[in-house]
């Protein structure tokens, strides 16, 4: 008999005692596969990549997966979870001698190996091909594989999975106009779509409006379910309309259509953070906005990866939050982040927030500066 792949499985006839017998891949009759729960994946290609705007960037991979029963649905996984899976997959199933399988072992598929230096959408692009390739293998494995727990979590369809429409699988901030000087037809002023701007909001990239609490935007588009675009004092971009208060709405026809209406909300979610930069020159606050429910806690290396992105500042750098007295308090884990979190949420009723904006602030100071601290005893 040929051995097809490489995967071979010792199965017992009778007791202890008795020889045992092979099931090579291949060897399988239709009545094998037949058996197999209807829920069991049976292929499953990518049909895409999304951006996910985190604390941290990544592209992750949309797959459609089709199951024995029939049914088709869409999974969301990162390449960190696929390499995850292969690596329990080794220590189950590979072989100590690759030319030699041995009792209940199985030839794995290769896995693309990890990329540390590129362009982070281009390395997601030209994995596709070799996943496809993957997953096409590895779900040609022997049926007693396939009915292993690790691989039937990996393709499961889970309730964050079936929150997302693919209609809705598009960027947090959409490609908006070039910034241009926009001249208010003084005579129309009062007819015009506007909106007053009822929080400060500090925008964190070249398209974002900053603008201050009072100033009157001049709207003129809806770029999705939570941002329009606007204009004030000649300068022109996005912000998040939970900012600022309607005075009079854009007509329905200058919606760009993306927002499918206030249904629309789910995989465009999106929560704003106020960090602050301290140092000897001034403040420099900004807004982040991240695709998190506000319910989210960060790690502390996301936070400190997400601030040096921000502020394009070195590694030296100490994260910081200010406590019920005022005090800053220097983070220095995941345990200090979660004091931080905490300390926010019990303070939400006493200061007023947008309602999407997380009710905890970062401070990003020197790590070698003391003097912001309160050190008396």
């Amino acid at each position: 008999m040929v051995l097809q792949r490489g995967c071979v499985k010792m199965i017992f006839n009778g007791s202890l005692s008795s020889s045992p017998f092979l099931y090579y891949d291949g060897g399988f009759t239709n009545s094998d596969f037949d058996q197999l729960p209807h829920n069991i994946p049976i292929s499953a290609t990518i049909a895409d990549i999304e951006e996910k705007k985190g604390f941290i960037h990544y592209y992750r991979f949309v797959m459609e997966v089709r199951t024995r029963g029939g049914s088709k649905y869409l999974v969301y996984r990162r390449y960190s979870q696929f390499f995850n899976l292969h690596s329990e997959l080794e220590l189950k199933y590979s072989p100590g001698d690759q030319d030699i399988p041995g009792p209940n072992t199985c030839r794995l598929p290769t896995l693309p190996g990890k990329v540390f230096i590129g362009n982070k959408k281009e390395i997601a692009e030209n994995r596709i091909p070799e996943l496809n390739t993957y997953m096409k293998r590895l779900l040609g494995l022997p049926t007693w594989v396939l009915l292993d727990d690790v691989i039937r979590m990996f393709f499961y369809q889970t309730e964050s999975d079936s929150q997302y429409q693919p209609r809705a699988l598009r960027r947090l901030r959409p490609p908006t106009r070039r910034v241009k000087t926009v001249k208010t037809n003084q005579t129309d002023v009062f007819s015009s779509p506007r909106a007053e701007v009822v929080f400060d909001f500090s925008g964190s990239g070249r398209l974002e409006l900053s603008m201050k609490a009072g100033e009157v935007i001049f709207l003129l588009r809806r770029v999705n379910t939570d941002w329009l675009e606007g204009t004030v004092s000649n300068r022109t971009g996005i912000f998040p309309e939970s900012f600022v208060k309607i005075i009079k709405p854009l007509p329905e026809s200058d919606s760009d259509g993306e927002s499918g209406g206030a249904s629309g909300k789910g995989a465009g979610s999106y929560s704003c953070l106020r960090c602050y930069l301290l140092t000897p020159q001034g403040v420099d606050t900004r807004d982040v906005c991240v695709e998190e429910d506000i319910s989210t806690q960060p790690s502390y290396k996301e936070l400190l990866a997400r601030m040096r992105d921000v502020f394009k500042v070195d590694d030296n750098i100490a994260l910081n939050y200010r406590d019920p007295e005022g005090d800053l308090v220097r983070l220095l884990d995941d345990g200090d982040v979660a004091l931080m979190v905490a300390d926010g949420r019990g303070q939400r009723s006493k200061v007023k927030r947008p309602v999407n904006q997380f009710p905890w602030e970062l401070h990003v100071t020197a790590a070698s500066d003391m003097s912001v601290y309160n050190t008396e005893i």
